[in-house]
């Protein structure tokens, strides 16, 4: 009876498989990251792209979300085996099976995201995050209540890099006297899965008078939201030497029953910025958008777009290998404003950021990338 059941079920998926190329129908596979596809960040943000493209575009996707690192190629291999027209990595660390696969396959197409792969038949995606770095970090210098903000990277490696130089140059553009502590959560893959390891961090920027903290970290960065979520200020009485208010720019926003009960006196507020996809929502710890939220911005990387672009072109027959870069000129990343922040962000923040955006663009101001 078993293996009937498996003979039976393969020949369903063979006959799926086989309607769907009949059909003209595009396959499309996703091989997701460390931390799922459920992050709420980066690769959450690469799945919202394949389900964009599903609904309007018409293509059929499948998932796969390894266990185990060393599950990577042979989920990879297994999109190839079924002739799938598309095949995406996402995350740098699926370079090498990508790129593996994809030899085996030089029929087939596939993707890449977050790095650049040397076969042929693979589009690589990658962005310019230092660029939207500096502009939340510019938001993040012209907030910071002591001068002092935060940096927590995942994995210690240069993509990262890239968020904390940017972040860095936007926040010493705003505040040249603001002081940047940047740390990361480790250097191996699980970094990007480690909130308990980050919330660690958190608590000791904020011991160190850090009121805003920016979280590049994958699924991590939940422990840096989940830390500004429990504490919500820092108390006058509590900075370090060296560290005072010099700004209270947030007193005039409504402030949620929790949030006086528990930062009476001589407080302020602490604040996250999110990373990848727009995280402000998170920071709306009480449900309501109206009294203050807790997370400044978010720095958008549009691997949602970049996702979806790349199916449109396999769609219309127009897939191309090599580099393909998405900076702020191309859509690829940004900064967040909303429902949740705009409280927090006058209009004439948001001029100020917008006019550094166009210098960027024309190539005014060059964002360092490390």
């Amino acid at each position: 009876m078993q293996k009937f059941l498996t003979f039976a079920l393969a020949t369903a998926v063979t006959a799926a498989a086989t309607l769907a190329a009949a059909q003209g129908t595009i396959r499309v596979g996703m091989a997701f990251d460390a931390g799922g596809k459920f992050d709420k960040s980066f690769n959450q943000s690469a799945y919202e792209g394949s389900q964009r493209a599903k609904r309007t575009l018409g293509v059929q996707t499948k998932d796969f979300e390894p266990s185990d690192p060393s599950q990577t190629v042979q989920g990879i291999r297994s999109f190839a085996n079924e002739g799938f027209d598309l095949t995406i990595g996402v995350g740098f660390a699926n370079n090498a099976s990508i790129t593996q696969v994809a030899k085996e396959n030089p029929d087939l197409y596939f993707g890449l995201v977050d790095d650049v792969s040397p076969a042929k038949n693979v589009a690589s995606l990658v962005f310019n995050e230092e660029q939207g770095s500096y502009l939340v970090g510019y938001l993040a210098g012209l907030n910071t209540s002591t001068g002092v903000v935060g940096f927590v990277g995942g994995m210690d490696i240069p993509l990262i890099h890239k968020f904390e130089a940017g972040y860095t140059a936007g926040v010493k553009a705003a505040n040249p006297k603001a002081r940047v502590i940047a740390q990361y959560v480790g250097t191996t893959p699980e970094a990007w899965n480690n909130p308990g390891r980050a919330k660690e961090i958190a608590a000791s920027m904020r011991a160190r008078g850090t009121d805003i903290i920016f979280a590049a970290a994958g699924a991590s960065g939940n422990g840096v939201i989940d830390y500004v979520k429990q504490t919500q200020c820092l108390k006058a009485a509590n900075l370090p030497s060296g560290v005072k208010f010099s700004s209270n720019n947030f007193a005039k926003v409504t402030k949620s029953a929790s949030y006086q009960r528990a930062c009476a006196g001589n407080t302020r507020p602490m604040f996250f910025i999110g990373v990848d996809s727009n995280q402000n929502y998170l920071g709306d710890f009480d449900k309501n958008p109206a009294t203050l939220n807790h997370g400044l911005t978010s720095m958008l990387k549009r691997v949602d777009n970049a996702v979806y672009a790349l199916i449109k072109d396999v769609k219309e027959g127009k897939f191309k290998g090599g580099e393909r870069r998405f900076g702020l000129k191309e859509g690829g990343v940004g900064y967040a404003v909303d429902q949740y922040n705009r409280a927090l962000i006058p209009s004439s923040q948001v001029a100020k950021v917008e006019a550094a955006k166009a210098q960027i663009i024309a190539g005014k101001i060059k964002v360092p990338t490390k």
